[in-house]
């Protein structure tokens, strides 16, 4: 039988452990779980230890973040045997079948090479609309899939290839762990997945979704998502270390100079210096920026100790 083991990672998580946790033990397919707790203070480890005792349970001593707190429960889970990882907020849930059907299209697929994310639908917290930003990830692939037209006429295929999908809900294959890695330590909250993806496709990997199984995931349904008064924005590190842009560090200076003169030019001096204060961050972590981007093109167990 198949090893597949769930990986969430808690900070406060009370307003959903019960439905969360209650869902892995009702799934059809038989799974392990591995919580790592970032330092919560309502109570979360203590209901689960209480509730859920099935969960090997991982306390951090500090906040490791969404990346490195999923690194560890991935080792964890490899040193066990998993054969797959599936990666899931502390805010979601799955139903009876959702498992089943993601592994019915896995072992249907005639090339699981190529297979790196196999994702199911998000559905929000009400359960009666998609997750926004899937409503976002599929039209951005409308040339690709076409999958808007099949959801009207009601043509369905079992799967269809996309470009991204958030990581409220990722199963993994092993050889995806095996190839691409873990989440690069680089981010600490927001982006990790952004930057995993990059990688699974420069490893000539694929996302694969799946109409045919359903999950909910109670995020927060704004497209303006991330407040960057709280996290930063590493959008452009992003870029420079993605493994399938070719000097890709030379272009965001070149742009981020240009960004500077002309806002200048503007009058629009407090964006202008913003961008001469990123200008110096990125300078200043060329070398670590760089050192990162020829680790992350490697094929292997990348950022994992295992």
């Amino acid at each position: 039988m198949l090893s597949i083991h769930v990986i969430i990672v808690t900070y406060n998580a009370m307003k959903w452990a019960e439905r969360c946790f209650t869902s892995l033990k009702h799934s059809s397919v038989p799974v392990h779980c591995i919580v790592i707790d970032n330092g919560s203070s309502d109570g979360t480890q203590e209901y689960i230890k209480n509730h859920f005792p099935e969960v090997h349970f991982i306390q951090s001593e500090q906040n490791l973040g969404f990346g490195k707190a999923n690194n560890l429960g991935i080792e964890t889970g490899y040193k066990k045997g998993a054969d797959f990882f599936y990666l899931m907020n502390q805010d979601a849930w799955l139903y009876e079948d959702s498992m089943d059907k993601l592994l019915e299209v896995y072992h249907a697929h005639p090339n699981k090479e190529e297979i790196g994310i196999i994702s199911p639908i998000h559905i929000d917290g009400t359960e009666k609309k998609l997750d926004i930003f899937l409503d976002k990830y599929i039209a951005h692939n409308y040339e690709r899939t076409r999958l808007i037209s099949d959801l009207y006429f009601q043509t369905l295929k079992p799967y269809y290839e996309i470009s991204f999908v958030n990581a409220a809900h990722w199963l993994l294959p092993k050889k995806t762990i095996e190839t691409v890695g873990g989440f690069n330590p680089y981010f600490f909250h927001y982006g990790e997945d952004n930057e995993y993806v990059n990688r699974l496709h420069f490893h000539k990997k694929k996302i694969i979704l799946v109409p045919g199984s359903k999950v909910v995931h109670d995020g927060k349904q704004s497209l303006g998502k991330v407040d960057y008064t709280r996290y930063k924005d590493l959008s452009m590190e992003t870029k420079i270390i993605n493994p399938n842009l070719p000097n890709a560090l030379k272009s965001e200076k070149k742009a981020l100079l240009q960004s500077i003169f002309k806002n200048s030019a503007l009058g629009k001096l407090s964006i202008s210096k913003q961008l001469v204060e990123k200008y110096k961050k990125i300078s200043a972590e060329a070398n670590i920026l760089s050192k990162i981007r020829t680790e992350v093109s490697q094929k292997g167990p990348t950022f994992l100790k295992i």
